[in-house]
């Protein structure tokens, strides 16, 4: 069984794979919409000298995702 965390979790450099989204609402529609869907796969390329928000390379486009939302994000190490 393949052990899930949320986005927020992985450093730059690491890939993960979309498991789950538990988003709601407009924000939901927003992940979806971007190509954030199961088996996705995510690469943390950096985050911002504050730690806010964080950037991903998704589906060939570079996306901006804020901690709070990461968190409702869960993947796993791919």
């Amino acid at each position: 069984m393949k052990k899930l965390i949320s986005l927020d979790k992985i450093a730059p450099g690491q890939c993960a794979v979309v498991d789950n989204l538990q988003s709601t609402g407009s924000m939901r529609r927003r992940l979806l919409d971007i190509g954030l869907i199961r088996d996705t796969k995510v690469e943390c390329i950096g985050r911002s000298p504050s730690g806010d928000p964080s950037a991903f390379l998704i589906r060939g486009a570079v996306i901006a995702i804020r901690s709070e939302d990461c968190k409702k994000i869960l993947v796993s190490l791919a």
